[in-house]
């Protein structure tokens, strides 16, 4: 058996968003990757994109997409992989290589037969905090009387941008990077909402993705203004881009938080999520 990896760039990411979206189940996301997480990715350029993003082959077709996000190499796999011990050791072994020689994290799904390879190899679950996966079960439900809610459009996208600068430190997405990320092959997936206050300042946005009709969808990402947190603001934003999905035919919406992160977990149980599953990454210490 031959696996073969492919770069993938912006203009050919749409083959990877297929796989990842034919893998994903009805109830919930199965795995760290989802569509959503390349299509939050294809914000950025080509030179970003393309060393980052790989999709893994063999004869029968797509066994395996991996990102490089920052330190942490995430990976969706092809449900076949968990009955089938060889492509799963091949894996963990390109994987492995894949993250060079210092310390490297790697993002899979739950139970993988992939993650006990790389045990094998050595690696181990991560020491630091646990994430929560988190799940709303019916999207489609309206989401109620609250502050003034904005379907993102060109027109808003500069107020939603500064509402993820303000609330991600280090956050560079600019309104060229939204015009990226929507002018990308993941466009069709995506949902934006955004919350104002009542005298118009931008307030909270979520930003939702599909995996197409009947499949579980994503939220990545969700921030509030550090101004205007405490209001409900968030959870608003959280509901309309739920609704937004519900009604494109989502079956259920995930969204993954640092289990640490107090705040936004009651964010989104105020929201209708329940947590479903706590998950570490693998970590492998620097060679």
């Amino acid at each position: 058996m031959r696996l073969r990896e492919r770069e993938i760039g912006r203009a050919e990411a749409l083959v990877v968003i297929a796989a990842l979206a034919a893998w994903t189940p009805v109830a919930r996301i199965g795995g760290p990757l989802h569509p959503g997480d390349v299509g939050w990715f294809l914000r950025f350029e080509e030179d970003l994109v393309r060393p980052a993003l790989r999709l893994w082959s063999d004869a029968s077709g797509p066994v395996a997409v991996s990102l490089l996000d920052g330190p942490v190499l995430r990976v969706g796999l092809a449900p076949r992989v968990a009955a089938d011990p060889a492509p799963a050791e091949m894996l963990a072994r390109v994987f492995d290589q894949a993250v060079g020689d210092g310390e490297a994290r790697c993002d899979l799904p739950g139970g993988s037969p992939v993650g006990a390879a790389l045990l094998r190899l050595g690696w181990a679950a991560d020491p630091d905090e646990p994430w929560s996966l988190l799940v709303c079960d019916d999207p489609a439900a309206p989401p109620g009387a609250g502050p003034r809610t904005l379907v993102v459009d060109e027109e808003s996208a500069a107020d939603r941008g500064a509402v993820q600068r303000a609330a991600f430190e280090g956050s560079t997405f600019t309104l060229e990077r939204w015009r990226a990320m929507r002018g990308s092959a993941a466009a069709e997936l995506c949902v934006e909402s955004l919350v104002v206050t009542p005298d118009g300042a931008p307030a909270a946005a979520a930003t939702g993705w599909l995996a197409g009709a009947g499949r579980c969808g994503l939220l990545e990402p969700v921030g509030t203004h550090p101004d205007h947190r405490g209001h409900g603001y968030g959870r608003a934003a959280v509901r309309a881009a739920c609704a937004q999905l519900g009604a494109r035919g989502a079956s259920a919406v995930a969204v993954l938080t640092p289990s640490a992160n107090t705040a936004a977990v009651a964010l989104y149980h105020s929201a209708g999520f329940r947590e479903v599953a706590r998950q570490r990454d693998l970590h492998r210490p620097a060679r």
